[in-house]
C-alpha cells in the first residue's frame, strides 16, 4: 500500500514532466532555428544542437526536483511521512540517482562524443567537398582525443583517493564522512562523479566569462535600449555619401589616362568595401524601419524598462548574497584543505533568508528556485550572444540572429550544458541550508522552564541535526571531492568581480545600434536575402 501510494504521486510527477519536457523541445527548436544560418543549416548540427539545448534544459531542472523530494519525504510537523518506510527511501534514494547518473552520462555522452564529432565533421565538410567517408574518418579521428580525455577522467575519479586532510574541526568532518557514507562509495559513481566536476569546473570557468557579464549587460541593454532606425539610417546616408565622393576624387586622378599609384589602388580597394557595407547597412535599416516587429518593439518600450529595472535589482540581491556566503566561508570554514566546506549558516544572506518564509505557502519556494534557474539560463545566453565565442583572445564565432553557423551552436550548446553544471554550485552559494535540505523540518525536545518538563518544537532542518533529515544528493554530489570545492569557492569571488566590471562597462557604454551583429564586413550580399524571414 506504502508503494501504491508512492507510485501514483510518482505517476502524476511524472505527467508533469512530460508536459514540461515538450515545452522544453518546443523552446529549443525555436531558438536554435532563429539563430541559425538558412544557407548553412545542417539537419544533423540542428538536431544535436536542439537536443544538447534540452539536456542543458533538463538538467537544470534537476536541483528544484531533488529538494521537492527530500522535503516531500517529511510533513511540515518535523515526522516522516507514513509511506517513507525504509524500502520507499532506498527506492526514492536509487530512483533519484538513477535519473541522476543517466542525465550525466548523457551529458558526458554530448560533450565528449556526440559534439565534437559532428562539429568535426563539418569542419572538414567545407575544407574538403570530398566523399563522406574520409570525412567521417577525419572526424572520428579528431573525436578520439575527446573519448581519451574521458576516459581518463573516469579512470582518476575511479581511484582517486577522498580522504579529506583533517585539521582542526574533527567533529564536523566526522559529520560530512557520515553525509557521503550515505551518498555511496562505489568506484562507477566515483568516476562519474569526478568527471562531472571536472566539466563543473569549465563551467565554472564558462559561467565567469559569460553569465557574469550577461547579468550586467542584459538589463542595461533593457532600460537603455537602440537608436533609432531612421536615425542611423541618416547617418549611414552621409556616410555613403561621404565615401563616393572620396572615390570620385581618388579616381579623378586618372581620368588624363594615368595609372593610379599602389597606395591610391589600396585605398580605392578599402573604400568600395566599405561602401558594399554601408549599402547593406542600408537595406537592413529600411527593413527594420518598415517591419512590424519594430514598431511592436516601440510599443512595449516602457515595459522592457520596467524589466530591465527588475533584472538588475535580481543581479544586485545575487551578487550580495554570493558575496555574504563566500565571506561566511572564509570566516568560518576550516581553510582550503577542507574545500571551504561549510555545514550550516553564520552570515545569513537575502536569499537565504526569503527562500525559509516562502516555504510557508507551497509551491513559491520552489517557484523561485526554478525562477533563479532559468534567469542563469538566460543571463548565460544573453553573455553568450553579446560577446559571441572566444579563445582566450581570439575571436572564433558570433551569434546572429539567422546567421550563427553550425559549428558556432554546437559551441554554443555546449557552452550552455557545461554552465548548467555549474548553476548548482552557484544556487548552493546562494542559498546553502535551502539546497542540503529543502524546507525539511524535525522534532526536537525542550526543557520548559515552568515545570520541568520537556516539550516537542519543530525547528527548520540544520546540519547538527543531519540525522534526522535527508541530505539532498546535489550537494554530496557538489562536495565529493574537496579540492573542486576550493575551486568553486575562487570561482565564485572572480564570478562577483567580472559582474562589478560588467557592470561598469555596460554602464559607460553607449545605446546599440538597432542592427547590432547583422552587418559585417566579411559578410557576403546574399546575406541579405535573409532580410524578408525577420524583418517583413
Amino acid at each position: 500500500a506504502k508503494m501504491a501510494a508512492a507510485a501514483s504521486e510518482l505517476l502524476t510527477g511524472w505527467c508533469l514532466f512530460g508536459l514540461a519536457l515538450l515545452a522544453i523541445l518546443i523552446f529549443c527548436w525555436v531558438y536554435v532555428r532563429k539563430y541559425q544560418s538558412r544557407r548553412e543549416s545542417e539537419v544533423i548540427s540542428t538536431i544535436t544542437a536542439i537536443f544538447a539545448l534540452a539536456v542543458a534544459l533538463i538538467s537544470s531542472a534537476l536541483l528544484p526536483v531533488d529538494i521537492f523530494l527530500v522535503s516531500y519525504m517529511k510533513n511540515q510537523n518535523g515526522t516522516f511521512k507514513v509511506w517513507t518506510s525504509k524500502n520507499v527511501n532506498c527506492f526514492f534514494k536509487k530512483s533519484t540517482c538513477v535519473e541522476r547518473e543517466s542525465l550525466y552520462s548523457i551529458i558526458l555522452f554530448c560533450v565528449f562524443l556526440w559534439i565534437p564529432f559532428v562539429y568535426f565533421y563539418y569542419e572538414e565538410k567545407e575544407e574538403d567537398d570530398g566523399n563522406t567517408c574520409s570525412q567521417v574518418k577525419t572526424a572520428l579521428r579528431y573525436t578520439l582525443g575527446f573519448i581519451t580525455v574521458c576516459a581518463v577522467l573516469l579512470l582518476i575519479g575511479a581511484f582517486v583517493p577522498l580522504d579529506i586532510p583533517n585539521k582542526k574541526n574533527s567533529t564536523e568532518w566526522e559529520k560530512v564522512k557520515l553525509l557521503f557514507e550515505e551518498f555511496g562509495s562505489s568506484h562507477g559513481l566515483t568516476a562519474l562523479s569526478f568527471s562531472i566536476s571536472s566539466l563543473t569546473v569549465i563551467g565554472m570557468l564558462a559561467a565567469i566569462t559569460y553569465t557574469a557579464y550577461g547579468m550586467s549587460a542584459l538589463p542595461l541593454n533593457l532600460i537603455k535600449g537602440t537608436t533609432s532606425a531612421a536615425y542611423e539610417r541618416l547617418e549611414n546616408t552621409e556616410d555613403i555619401e561621404e565615401v563616393e565622393q572620396h572615390l570620385l576624387r581618388i579616381k579623378s586622378k586618372c581620368r588624363d589616362g594615368r595609372p593610379l599609384s599602389s597606395r591610391d589602388r589600396r585605398t580605392v580597394q578599402q573604400l568600395e568595401e566599405r561602401l558594399r557595407t554601408l549599402r547593406r547597412r542600408e537595406r537592413h535599416l529600411e527593413s527594420i524601419e518598415k517591419s512590424w516587429w519594430t514598431k511592436f518593439c516601440e510599443a512595449i518600450r516602457p515595459l522592457k524598462i520596467v524589466w530591465g529595472v527588475f533584472f538588475i535589482i535580481v543581479a544586485l540581491l545575487f551578487t550580495v548574497s554570493l558575496f555574504l556566503s563566500n565571506l561566511d566561508k572564509a570566516l568560518h570554514s576550516a581553510g582550503f584543505d577542507s574545500g571551504f566546506i561549510i555545514l550550516g549558516t553564520n552570515l545569513t544572506n537575502p536569499l537565504n533568508m526569503l527562500l525559509p518564509v516562502l516555504q510557508t505557502v507551497f509551491p513559491l519556494d520552489y517557484i523561485l528556485i526554478t525562477t533563479i534557474v532559468m534567469y542563469f539560463i538566460f543571463t548565460s545566453m544573453a553573455g553568450i550572444r553579446n560577446m559571441g565565442i572566444w579563445f582566450f583572445w581570439i575571436r572564433l564565432y558570433k551569434i546572429r540572429r539567422g546567421k550563427t553557423r553550425p559549428q558556432a551552436l554546437l559551441f554554443l550548446c555546449m557552452i550552455l550544458l557545461l554552465i548548467v553544471l555549474h548553476t548548482s554550485y552557484m544556487i548552493y552559494s546562494l542559498a546553502p541550508q535551502y539546497v542540503m535540505y529543502g524546507s525539511q523540518k524535525y522534532l526536537v525536545q525542550v526543557r520548559c522552564n515552568t515545570f520541568l518538563k520537556k516539550k516537542k518544537k519543530i525547528l527548520p532542518c540544520v546540519s547538527k541535526m543531519y540525522y534526522q533529515c535527508i541530505v539532498t544528493r546535489t550537494y554530496l554530489f557538489l562536495h565529493k571531492f574537496w579540492f573542486f570545492s576550493a575551486a568553486y569557492y575562487f570561482g565564485n569571488w572572480a564570478f562577483i568581480a567580472v559582474f562589478l566590471i560588467g557592470l561598469i562597462v555596460s554602464c559607460c557604454k553607449g545605446k546599440k545600434s538597432v542592427i547590432e551583429g547583422e552587418v559585417d564586413e566579411d559578410d557576403s550580399d546574399m546575406s541579405d536575402d535573409e532580410l524578408s524571414v525577420y524583418y517583413r
